[in-house]
């Protein structure tokens, strides 16, 4: 089964024209990913959290051992030298830390794992009966604002260490943490998720419908539904919100395959960081539904995904850190020329789902 990447003109790297997309292809996308992401310097924060988090998953897809030895080396080094003071943001290493865990069984990256999941619990500032006030780095504060980033950063790293060592506290807490930004962030009109939500103001800032905020959202409420027991009442809840802002989320889909970084204004960039979560959310759902529901999405994804990763192995036209802008033009304006952990790691997020869930099965054949 095939099928032809057509010749989108990129910036910042050499793309091939046409590519079969099949297994080997993939994986070879794949290398590329991984061998470019860990050439990049990054620190003990939410770049290489969402980055690292990728290549774990790429490690689960392939079973290249290279990639959980490289990303061993990372983490070591980085506890070697001590880590900084955390931030919601920054808990998202943990991530990479429970995938060490799973393959390793080092009680050590548990520990700290289960340090991050402690500071979340007792320390990390929150507001509205228990919602974490997002915090970016130590360096920048803002006073009792939930943003969507949330949601992947610690809400997804608390569901799955809670589940995974049957602390119900944590699971509950990160159960918390969805509700809430579902409630001040999902707009009932539309069902797609804002940025962010100012609680002093009361009111959702810009609104703005980001596109990567909406794929923290859709990703790890699809992965959540695969963790949550269907008998739990939070479950029926996820799953609801997840099903309608999908439902919103495809008939928003550009032509080429992929999502605008303000999805509602096709006058904005098409960012390939937000399209490539939001293709593997789609995925994840349709395992958790058990049907092919949104195939012809993903199929439409895939080509336009991979023609956005050169040669060298970046992922191009991925929106540099954004904070809720001021506007819609302020998110149109947001530079993409640059490689981001982020836009590494979602991409990888996406090729690993096309593998570790067969998804390649359903491609098919075009001239």
């Amino acid at each position: 089964m095939q099928s032809k990447i057509s010749n989108f003109n990129v910036r910042g790297g050499t793309v091939l024209k046409y590519v079969t997309i099949n297994e080997t292809n993939i994986k070879q996308a794949i290398e590329r990913l991984v061998t470019r992401t860990f050439q990049m310097d990054m620190t003990w924060d939410w770049p290489a959290g969402v980055a690292f988090y990728g290549v774990g998953q790429a490690y689960l897809a392939t079973g290249e051992l290279k990639y959980l030895d490289q990303l061993q080396t990372w983490i070591d080094e980085q506890l070697e030298d001590g880590i900084p003071r955390l931030t919601v943001n920054a808990v998202s290493i943990g991530h990479t830390l429970l995938t060490l865990y799973g393959q390793t069984k080092s009680e050590r990256y548990l520990d700290i794992a289960v340090q991050m999941a402690e500071f979340l619990r007792t320390d990390a500032v929150r507001f509205a009966d228990g919602v974490f006030q997002h915090t970016v780095s130590q360096n920048y504060d803002f006073p009792q604002q939930a943003w969507v980033d949330t949601m992947f950063m610690a809400g997804y790293f608390l569901i799955r260490i809670g589940t995974l060592l049957e602390r119900n506290d944590w699971l509950e807490d990160g159960l918390l943490q969805y509700h809430a930004h579902e409630r001040f962030l999902q707009d009932r009109e539309t069902n797609l998720y804002v940025h962010g939500w100012d609680h002093i103001a009361q009111n959702n800032m810009s609104a703005v419908y980001w596109a990567r905020g909406n794929s923290w959202a859709a990703y790890t409420m699809s992965e959540a539904l695969h963790i949550v027991e269907v008998t739990h009442p939070s479950y029926m809840k996820m799953y609801d919100s997840l099903r309608d802002q999908l439902s919103s989320i495809v008939r928003l889909q550009s032509d080429h395959g992929l999502w605008h970084t303000v999805l509602n204004d096709p006058t904005s960039y098409e960012e390939t960081s937000g399209s490539a979560g939001l293709a593997a959310g789609l995925i994840r759902y349709n395992e958790a539904i058990g049907a092919p529901m949104y195939n012809k999405y993903i199929q439409k994804a895939v080509p336009a995904i991979l023609s956005k990763i050169s040669n060298n192995g970046t992922v191009l036209d991925v929106s540099a850190g954004t904070a809720v802008m001021k506007d819609a033009d302020g998110y149109k304006g947001v530079a993409h020329e640059r490689i981001q952990g982020w836009g590494q790691g979602l991409a990888l997020v996406f090729l690993s789902s096309l593998l570790k869930y067969n998804w390649l099965k359903y491609i098919s054949q075009t001239e």
